[in-house]
């Protein structure tokens, strides 16, 4: 998941850094579990890799995350490199 932080959010954050980790456990009262966190320079703020059982939990933790109004989020389903080239190798 990628993010950026609005006004508000990095408001929190100057003042309350700690509230990224309290995230992390809300993300995983929903379903999914954050594996790595990376702060960037740039068009993004942060990139958090996040592993959820299906599209649906991802989709709403990116929902409930996006809906407080602190940061906009853009997800993108990764797939791991071994079953990509697995499935290449199977007939269709």
């Amino acid at each position: 998941m990628l993010s950026t932080v609005g006004p508000n959010g990095a408001a929190t954050l100057r003042e309350h850094p700690e509230r990224l980790r309290q995230v992390n456990g809300e993300v995983q009262a929903m379903g999914g579990h954050v594996i790595a966190q990376y702060a960037l320079l740039g068009q993004w703020d942060f990139l958090n890799i996040i592993e959820a059982p299906d599209e649906i939990v991802m989709a709403r933790i990116a929902t409930m995350l996006s809906a407080r109004g602190t940061l906009k989020t853009r997800t993108l389903v990764a797939v791991d490199i071994e079953e990509y080239l697995a499935a290449l190798g199977q007939d269709t």
